[in-house]
């Protein structure tokens, strides 16, 4: 008998995530320009957010020097996580947008996804206590673009290759202030309702050609 298996993990899906460097510093003047957008804009808008405030589609042009160096953050790392058909590295000028999001008890967002944009991404200001406590819910959740077809047949059973043990099922990321998330703009994900009593701050961003 051949003990030996060769498993390759076809169609992966990226999600790329880090903290940002001297996060702290950032994340004042983030939470500075956004309580002075909110208050020059309480409406806000209204995209799959429900509850809540999400700004307008532009914080690279009222965010500030802050909001500029985070952006930058996103570009490079998309630029280290792409390539072109052949593996090679490509270095490409994201055209971008991004806004703010702020959160309070049972504001979350509905599943979505940001067509027209290749990158999608979030950054955490402020996790809302998340980070140290997950029972506050308020994570970003992903759907398993598989589909539901395992799962449901076999709920209890996995595949036993990386990648493979949530196949049909939803993963989570647990917001930390700090935190930088990329990942593909087609992957349906959401925002669990949040359970705390502070805030959640949080700013989206695509990246696009």
């Amino acid at each position: 008998m051949n003990d030996k298996l060769d498993v390759f993990a076809l169609f992966p899906t990226p999600i790329v995530h880090f903290e940002v460097p001297d996060s702290a510093a950032l994340n004042a003047d983030l939470r500075t320009a956004i309580e002075k957008r909110q208050k020059s804009d309480t409406s806000g808008t209204l995209h799959s957010n429900y509850g809540g405030w999400q700004s307008s589609w532009d914080m690279e042009k009222w965010g500030g020097t802050a909001a500029i160096k985070l952006l930058a953050f996103a570009r490079n790392t998309a630029n280290r996580a792409t390539c072109n058909r052949s593996g090679e590295p490509v270095s490409i000028t994201w055209k971008a947008n991004m806004w703010a999001n702020v959160n309070r008890a049972g504001h979350g967002n509905e599943f979505h996804a940001h067509p027209g944009s290749f990158w999608a991404g979030v950054y955490y200001v402020d996790d809302g206590g998340i980070g140290a406590d997950p029972s506050l819910e308020g994570m970003l959740e992903f759907m398993d673009p598989r589909g539901p077809g395992v799962a449901m047949y076999a709920p209890t059973l996995a595949f036993n290759c990386p990648g493979g043990l949530s196949v049909g099922a939803n993963e989570v990321v647990v917001p930390k202030a700090g935190l930088m998330v990329l990942f593909p703009a087609w992957v349906l994900h959401q925002v669990r309702p949040y359970k705390g009593n502070a805030e959640r701050i949080s700013i989206a961003f695509n990246l696009s050609l």
